[in-house]
Order: structure tokens, then sequence, then C-alpha cells
């Protein structure tokens, strides 16, 4: 098991930059979670202070806006295998509202880390941390681009 999810972990795309060394305090962090198509990970709206890793399956991210007279819920992202979700302020050592909902369009596995202990194992070898955070700004790019193409369709 402690191998299989460090061949997830090396592979994710948070965590890519990292060695195998840097990676092997975080396997005692994950538990693993499954869902069947149509199980939601998390809703909008929830509290959230995970973050999920995709070890198998597939999730859409999504987003429901109120536009006054009409209702719109699009997709921002389809993730797949290696991908990251969840409570990225968590890593911050904040809990807080979800902003989108994960919903499993395939029978999906993901590898589950509480932010708060994530965030604690990175202080202890801050230049591990450093990558992490480098990393999640480029992801942050690009779901921002995400939802922008997505609001583009309203």
């Amino acid at each position: 098991m402690t191998s299989d999810i460090l061949q997830v972990l090396v592979k994710c795309e948070l965590l890519v930059t990292l060695s195998k060394e840097e990676i092997k305090p975080i396997i005692s962090l994950c538990r693993t979670e499954k869902y069947q198509p149509g199980e939601a990970i998390f809703h909008q709206g929830d509290q959230g202070n995970k973050i999920y890793i995709i070890k198998e399956g597939q999730v859409s991210i999504e987003h429901s806006f109120d536009l006054g007279d009409r209702k719109a819920q699009l997709s921002i992202a389809i993730l797949g295998p290696g991908r990251a979700l969840g409570s990225w302020l968590a890593l911050l050592g904040e809990s807080h509202c979800l902003m989108s909902s994960a919903l499993c369009t395939r029978k999906t596995e993901v590898i589950a880390i509480e932010g708060p202990a994530l965030r604690e194992e990175l202080r202890k070898n801050l230049p591990a941390g450093f990558k992490v955070m480098e990393r999640l700004a480029y992801m942050l790019r690009d779901r921002l681009r995400g939802v922008y193409g997505a609001m583009e369709k309203l």
C-alpha cells in the first residue's frame, strides 16, 4: 500500500517537483477514498480542509452560478489520475468554504490528505514546502484560465 501511494504522489501535479525522499514523510498522512460515478467528493459551499489526489478515475470540477433570472452550472475542468483538487487554503492553515463541487464521472479512487497536517509536514522541510507552493501557484493559474473559459460560455 505504501509503495502504491508513493507511486501516485511522485506523479501528482502538486508534488511532482519533490524527490521521493521529500515525499516519503507525506505518505503517513494519506488515506484512500473510493467514489462511484455521480458521487461528489465535495460540494460547492462545503467547509473544506483536505487536498485530494486522483489515483484513478475522473472528476469534474463544477461551479454553480446564480445569474439572477437564471442559474447555470459549468464544468471548469475534467481531472484524471495525478491531478490534485480540494481546499487549497488548508495549506495556509485555514478551513474555508469550497468554491466548486467535485463530481466523479467514473469510478474514482483518491488519496485524501488533511491540509493542516500536510502544511505541518512541509514546514519541517521548507525547501520542499516552497516547491509545493510554487507548483500550487501554477496550478491555480491554470484553474483560473478554466474558470474564465467556462464563463465565456454563459
